[in-house]
């Protein structure tokens, strides 16, 4: 049998390495199509490679969105909307997305908001009570927390209204 060569690798070499590329850790469709792409695989044999490994459960998408959002929010404590904006860029479903998300229960999700507002307020020197919520809300906001919810706990944490 011969191998046919598509750029760098043959297309079952490049399946036998992607295969072995999602048994090692989680990968979405779309990170796996972009290092086919990168390893010089067409877009047709990419396609072929992506459906093969989806039918043989290498890749899915929605066991990618929950173990993404448990690592994010655990590991790096990031809120809903950063974990959101990072799985759209690898291009999940919003039917993914709101699987994953759903995955991270709203108790642990105030406490690390909390949390986070605590760690954020000892490292702060104003004394000034608006400019230290101004770096309290805006610090939160950029770990991904929604805007609600930190106005209101930094208002409760202040005690300010």
């Amino acid at each position: 049998m011969r191998k046919e060569k598509i750029g760098q690798l043959s297309k079952d070499e490049a399946l036998s390495k992607a295969a072995f590329l999602c048994s090692a850790s989680e990968h979405c469709a779309s990170q796996i199509y972009e290092k086919l792409q990168a390893w010089g695989v067409s877009g047709e044999d990419a396609n072929d490679i992506l459906n093969r490994l989806m039918e043989e459960g290498f890749i899915d998408n929605t066991r990618f969105s929950r173990a993404y959002c448990h690592d994010k929010f655990l590991y790096t404590h990031w809120g809903k909307v950063k974990i959101v904006q990072m799985l759209r860029r690898l291009r999940l479903s919003e039917d993914e997305i709101a699987e994953g998300v759903s995955t991270i229960s709203e108790k642990d999700y105030m406490e690390a908001l909390n949390g986070a507002l605590r760690s954020k307020d000892r490292t702060l020197k104003d004394t000034n009570m608006y400019q230290r919520k101004g770096k309290l809300v805006r610090h939160l906001l950029s770990r991904g927390f929604e805007m609600e919810l930190v106005i209101d706990a930094v208002d409760e944490y202040l005690k300010l209204d």
